[in-house]
Formats: structure tokens, sequence, C-alpha cells
């Protein structure tokens, strides 16, 4: 899987897991100030990234991530 396909992928899993529009979504968007992202939301999409992906991420490391750009950088170090 490519970068873009998997950027697109995590967007997706993302919109689910906060409930909003994937089109509103940008390797940009922060989990802190944009999504306003409680840490439950966080352990559903990892489970999601577990799920769909087959990439182990530890819940510490997605949690640390600031962007949506990050969380992909540490899921394709996992691919």
């Amino acid at each position: 899987m490519d970068r873009k396909e998997l950027e697109a992928q995590i967007i997706d899993m993302v919109a689910k897991c906060y409930s909003v529009d994937a089109s509103t979504l940008s390797m940009e968007t922060t989990f802190k100030y944009d999504l306003k992202g409680a840490s439950v939301l966080m352990v559903g999409l990892v489970s999601e990234i577990e799920n769909e992906l087959d990439a182990m991420i530890a819940l510490q490391d997605a949690a640390a991530c600031e962007t949506i750009g990050d969380l992909v950088d540490k899921v394709q170090e996992e691919l």
C-alpha cells in the first residue's frame, strides 16, 4: 500500500471513530485541538487500525501523535 492509500484509509477511520466528515480532515488535522479527542476515541481508532491494517500500534504511541499525519507515520513504520 502506498502512502496516499494509507492516508486515505486512516482519514476514513478517524472520521468514523470521531464521528466527523472525512472531507474535513487532512494530514494537518490535530487530535487535541481540531477533533477535541477524548482518549476513549483514540482507543477505538487504534483498535480499528489493528483490525483493518494489521499494524500493531501501542495506544501510548498513538496518543502521542499530534496530527493525523503523525499517526500515518507511526502506522507506516509498523507495516
